[in-house]
């Protein structure tokens, strides 16, 4: 038997399966090491890690970048999710890059020693796309856009890991504490991030053991969620599939965005009306400025996402036409102008996680600027609905005072 260095738990649960918890922090050697030594006692007929498929891919096979759809993310209004997840991975670059250790080293030893002995491997953690939904329904708005700004910003700092961050890594989650560099209150990451995802590993540990028929199981997961996993499978273990599908909902979204959308849409188009009702010069003039200042800030923005100049033409055009319609974004027309335009080549996706890492990188890799054009166009075209708005409002006041 190997002495233990890092944390463990051992557990028997239902049905006879007994199960070592090893909890281990994901930016240390010594972690990957003990995973080594337990994997080769022997003593194991499979191994579950604490990954999701995404993740897993990811992990183990980088190029699975390129079977990325740009067209179906824009057109499905995924960008927001894909670049916070390359944000994740910017800043799990500049830990590879300072300390010379990929966060996860435990996590890629426990998957390939599992496959050279034909073990089974359990993926137990829930999808990162649902997790970030259910962070993101948690948060009041102005959190989840203080967050994500949070997130952008620290995809092209150059700034070096603090102290304190690496503790956390070392006492903690990776995801957890990436999202809490950011978060103004960590509370409001917890459950989400930790209590859930404690509890939908256990579930899954259970269910998958007994699919499988397992009967010695070793658990790779974060020291931060030892405890937690292990207290929800010292409990009994009923209807594992009915937590799974509990905590795999996504909340549905709030209705007042929308609603502030198109009422915003109402205001603008009734402004117009009464405007052509006082006078085709007064209404004309309305028009115009609302083409100019919504067409012109969003194709300010792809100018400053390096877009092609057609696709800047795009924005200007498009702009004045998709803040009139909720549905549909300035964004969703340059981003997949530019990706027609400049289609990215395999290598742009195969180095993709290495280019976003830097400043630089976002504008000179094709996958990654499309999604910069989409940001800056939209953002530039949302601007502009506020700040054309409000001249129109005051156009009208003053023509009717």
């Amino acid at each position: 038997m190997v002495e233990p260095l890092e944390p463990q738990r051992e557990l028997l649960l239902d049905g006879g399966v007994e199960v070592t918890l090893l909890g281990t922090a994901h930016v240390s050697r010594a972690s990957a090491e003990q995973v080594r030594k337990l994997i080769e006692t022997g003593e194991y007929d499979a191994v579950a890690v604490e990954l999701c498929r995404s993740r897993f891919n990811a992990l183990m096979d980088p190029k699975s970048l390129s079977q990325m759809d740009l067209f179906s993310v824009i057109r499905q209004n995924r960008v927001y999710m894909v670049v916070a997840n390359l944000a994740l991975s910017a800043y799990q670059q500049r830990l590879a890059d300072q300390f010379g250790i990929e966060p996860g080293a435990e996590q890629r030893t426990a998957l390939r020693l599992a496959k050279e002995r034909d073990l089974p491997i359990m993926l137990i953690d829930r999808e990162i796309g649902i997790t970030l939904k259910r962070i993101s329904g948690n948060l009041g708005w102005w959190k989840r856009y203080s967050l994500f700004a949070g997130l952008l910003t620290a995809m092209v700092t150059s700034d070096e890991v603090t102290e304190d961050e690496i503790e956390r890594l070392k006492e903690g989650d990776v995801l957890e504490t990436t999202f809490a560099e950011f978060a103004a209150d960590r509370g409001d990451l917890y459950a989400p991030l930790i209590a859930e995802r404690d509890r939908y590993m256990a579930a899954k540990l259970a269910r998958e053991a007994t699919r499988i028929g397992a009967k010695r199981v070793l658990v790779v997961v974060g020291v931060g969620h030892l405890r937690g996993i292990a207290e929800h499978l010292s409990r009994v273990q009923s209807e594992p599939a009915a937590v799974l599908r509990e905590l795999e909902e996504i909340p549905p979204p709030s209705k007042w965005p929308s609603l502030l959308a198109w009422g915003l849409m109402l205001l603008i188009l009734a402004g117009f009306g009464y405007g052509f009702a006082m006078g085709p010069e007064i209404g004309l003039d309305l028009l115009l400025s609302w083409v100019v200042i919504t067409g012109g800030l969003s194709a300010v923005g792809t100018l400053l996402a390096a877009g092609h100049p057609l696709t800047i033409v795009s924005a200007f055009l498009a702009a004045p036409l998709t803040t009139l319609n909720p549905t549909i974004g300035a964004g969703m027309v340059t981003g997949a102008v530019e990706l027609y335009l400049r289609k990215p080549s395999v290598g742009d996706f195969s180095r993709l996680r290495a280019d976003v890492a830097t400043w630089r990188g976002w504008w000179r890799n094709r996958v990654s600027r499309v999604l910069v054009v989409f940001l800056l166009s939209s953002l530039g075209a949302g601007i502009g609905t506020y700040v054309a708005g409000f001249k129109i409002v005051d156009t009208l006041f003053q023509v009717s005072g």
